[in-house]
């Protein structure tokens, strides 16, 4: 099978029985929050845009790097974190496909001109700081700075990725965050993704190295009531939180968090070491806890009354 091609939708008993049945498409699954016909429960929608696990043949066949020397650019079982999510009434869209794939929380342009054989068109984006990283929207290097590519690619091969998955999982997350507003006259997005504990080592939460990274844009992306009660319910658990270094949000928090058009947005970024081994990237007792902790913060987000946000 293509895994670009659209997958049928599971039976609903696939789906906890207290949550309505997924879609799935090739390259994101999508827990709408609400059966057909009936209105989204919450203003809540959750992504996780870095969780997926499937690498095309076609781009391995490309590639000079194993699946697994690949592995370690995914945020990894972010997905299992928010698990529980739909059947506390929040809408969610999870990636299928992995990052280095097609990275969704880029925008679609983002291309660097090196990795292909052809000219881009005038209005890639080829100078951003995350293309100069080796990161945009198609990734040119794996987190230790390792090339990922064997040969050049073509300009049509990174076009079709776009049209077959970035452009879907944002039309769908589009659409799940029109929903919201019609509802709850509001949206509220939250991002969710994960941090190499490298990188969190130099950060400092209130009272020691730093667990969790909230970015909301330095404020522009959402109202501070949402971020300041993450905050407080993270730090209520026991995690140190800093805000928005030196993560402030990516592609989606930057695109969807617009407050004066009842759109508020939130990234929110786990230290692996937490519930991870990055060597392995096997789940450690912690991945246990992390998931009760974020259903407990879902059910605090959920209880919330977000009106005054509209």
């Amino acid at each position: 099978m293509n895994v670009l091609e659209p997958i049928a939708t599971p039976s609903p008993e696939a789906a906890p029985s207290d949550a309505p049945a997924p879609r799935i498409h090739a390259a994101f699954e999508l827990h709408p929050g609400a059966g057909p016909g009936q209105v989204a429960a919450t203003p809540l929608v959750f992504a996780s845009p870095h969780s997926g696990r499937l690498y095309p043949a076609e781009m391995m066949a490309a590639s000079r790097l194993t699946p697994d020397a690949i592995r370690g650019t995914e945020d990894a079982f972010v997905d299992e974190l928010i698990a529980a999510a739909p059947a506390l009434g929040v809408a969610v869209i999870q990636a299928r496909l992995g990052r280095a794939f097609i990275d969704l929380n880029r925008d679609p342009w983002e291309l660097d001109p090196a990795m292909f054989e052809d000219e881009l068109p005038d209005y890639a984006k080829s100078r951003s700081a995350r293309v100069v990283a080796g990161l945009g929207a198609i990734a040119r290097v794996v987190a230790e700075g390792r090339p990922i590519y064997a040969r050049k690619l073509t300009f049509a091969e990174a076009k079709d990725r776009i049209d077959r998955a970035h452009r879907p999982y944002h039309d769908a997350l589009d659409g799940l965050l029109a929903a919201a507003r019609a509802a709850h006259g509001v949206a509220i997005l939250v991002d969710w993704h994960s941090m190499p504990a490298a990188a969190a080592k130099g950060l400092r939460g209130r009272g020691g190295a730093c667990d969790i990274v909230l970015g909301d844009r330095f404020g522009a992306a959402c109202s501070p009531k949402l971020t300041a009660l993450v905050e407080r319910e993270l730090e209520a658990m026991g995690y140190r939180v800093a805000r928005n270094t030196p993560y402030a949000g990516g592609y989606t928090t930057e695109h969807y968090g617009r407050p004066a058009r009842r759109t508020h947005a939130l990234q929110i970024e786990i230290n692996r070491a937490l519930y991870m081994d990055e060597v392995s990237l096997e789940p450690t007792e912690g991945l246990t806890r992390l998931k009760a902790d974020a259903k407990t913060l879902t059910a605090a987000l959920a209880g919330t009354d977000w009106s005054d946000l509209g």
